[in-house]
């Protein structure tokens, strides 16, 4: 009789699994072997080997997973893959805003703002910082002492190294999260630029690379005399950190200065600063989910513009960008041969900026050649307002305001451009990326989708079962998306089903 099943399952992996096929093992080799209890040190062996190899295996199957860019959950290994495919994740951008700089009287001296002088929000604790992009200077006697301010969200940085003299030298940079594109790297021999690879490169090119890992932390990385020259003697890297969304602030938050500032003559100003407007440019690095979507795309274009997605993919590029739909006669009939157009929505949503437009229409006409031939026109999204009504009922205890707030919460997830971790929202989309079964574009918001959200948020008993006790634009029905349109939460009216009025 065969000891092991000539056919096996290799996916039983599991500590039971392996447990019942060691002791289908033992009673086929040792028929005496009949007690299989807890207590029996046989079985205890058993056991033991049982658990080794279900974490062995354990430890085997995620190794796998994290070798493939659909499966693998870890940065560093989306960063590793992303290589082989020539793709490098978008690390965090900086927010900047105008700070309004007043003196309370003309200054008898000149009055300098220094590069790197920072300024705050008013929090105690975690205040977000900004520093000075440029020297701005208030001339003495000015009458209007006012100056404008460029400033960033980050930090600066500086580390010094000594040259080995040795190919392929590698230093890492020790502040983080780094901020791309900001390093300026100064050797004994001059100053070296930043390129992608040293393919194109000749000994005598001052050349470096930059890697980012997981931790946003930067390793720079020097030529081998042959591709790249070696640098020498002393070198020098300045560069910035910091940067995310935690830098995008509303006006008139950014109100104190770091340092007390002195005219040229040593006189003490009293000085008050503001920001007019505030900021949204500041963002996050790429997330996870964003790399295991963008990845891909990146290797579906190479050098060109070509196919309708592609617009939509190097759309995505420009810094800004969240959402891009490309249509073209094959898709609307409204639109002439050989033209399309291009909608795109900003991060955060509403209408996008005359510089974001005319930054797409750079990326997918010149950076991004398309047919020299083909007309596009970038334009801004056309908005689906959805309103939503709903009769509620509410668990004992629960208070009215705060399940209104809860709901409010709730719907607002569903309908968001992006997730928490900053990849899209698959549930929201341009109409014409619905598709139903067949793989047809089918635009519409579910009615039973948004019904869901609402009944099961916390703090909601039930909902009300009359007709017009969950409706949609005031329909009780699907709503239907055109192509173009793009669907986002309008109105929300709230009833508490005991009492037939508002909720809060």
């Amino acid at each position: 009789m065969a000891l092991v099943k000539t056919t096996v399952d290799y996916t039983d992996k599991d500590f039971d699994a392996l447990r019942a096929r060691l002791i289908n093992l033992v009673r086929g080799a040792f028929p005496e072997w009949t007690d299989f209890n807890v207590a029996d040190f046989g079985n205890i062996l058993l056991e033991m080997f049982a658990f080794v190899g279900d974490t062995l295996l354990y430890y085997q199957d995620n190794q796998a997973g994290e070798s493939r860019i659909s499966t693998a959950r870890l940065r560093k290994s989306l960063i590793g893959i992303s290589k082989l495919i020539g793709f490098v994740p978008t690390g965090a951008t900086a927010s900047t805003l105008e700070l309004t700089a007043t003196l309370a009287a003309s200054p008898v001296g000149s009055v300098t703002f220094e590069v790197g002088d920072t300024f705050r929000t008013q929090e105690i604790t975690s205040p977000v910082v900004f520093h000075l992009l440029a020297e701005v200077v208030i001339a003495a006697g000015a009458p209007t002492p006012i100056a404008l301010l460029q400033v960033e969200n980050s930090a600066l940085a500086s580390d010094v190294y000594s040259s080995t003299t040795l190919a392929n030298q590698e230093m890492r940079l020790t502040k983080s999260p780094y901020l791309d594109g900001s390093l300026v790297v100064t050797a004994g021999d001059g100053v070296y630029t930043h390129v992608e690879n040293f393919l194109s490169s000749a000994s005598t090119d001052r050349h470096f690379t930059v890697v980012v890992d997981e931790n946003d932390r930067a390793t720079v990385r020097f030529g081998n005399g042959i591709a790249g020259s070696v640098p020498v003697g002393s070198i020098t890297f300045d560069y910035k950190t910091g940067g995310g969304t935690t830098g995008n602030v509303a006006a008139g938050t950014v109100v104190k200065a770091d340092k007390t500032y002195y005219d040229s003559f040593g006189n003490p100003q009293t000085l008050s600063v503001t920001n007019l407007a505030g900021t949204s440019n500041g963002s996050d690095r790429q997330s996870v989910e964003s790399i295991r979507l963008a990845a891909p795309e990146s290797a579906r274009i190479i050098t060109a513009t070509v196919g309708r997605e592609d617009y939509e993919i190097n759309a995505k590029r420009v810094p800004g960008v969240t959402r891009a739909l490309m249509l073209t006669s094959d898709q609307f009939a409204g639109i002439p041969e050989n033209s399309g157009v291009l909608r795109i929505i900003p991060n955060g949503g509403g209408l996008p900026s005359s510089a974001l437009k005319a930054d797409v229409l750079t990326m997918v006409t010149v950076t991004y050649p398309n047919h020299l031939t083909f007309t596009l026109s970038v334009v801004d999204p056309d908005y689906l307002t959805i309103d939503v009504q709903a009769t509620v009922f509410l668990s004992s205890g629960q208070t009215p305001s705060i399940v209104d707030a809860r709901i409010r919460s709730a719907l607002a997830d569903f309908f968001a451009l992006n997730l928490s971790d900053g990849s899209p929202n698959q549930l929201i989309d341009f109409g014409f990326n619905f598709k139903d079964a067949s793989g047809n574009p089918d635009g519409t918001i579910a009615w039973s989708d948004v019904f869901n959200v609402v009944r099961d948020t916390s703090g909601v008993r039930k909902m009300g079962d009359g007709l017009g006790d969950f409706l949609l634009n005031g329909e009780r029905s699907d709503v239907i998306i055109g192509n173009e349109k793009f669907p986002v939460l309008g109105g929300v009216v709230l009833l508490n089903g005991e009492t037939g009025t508002v909720l809060a």
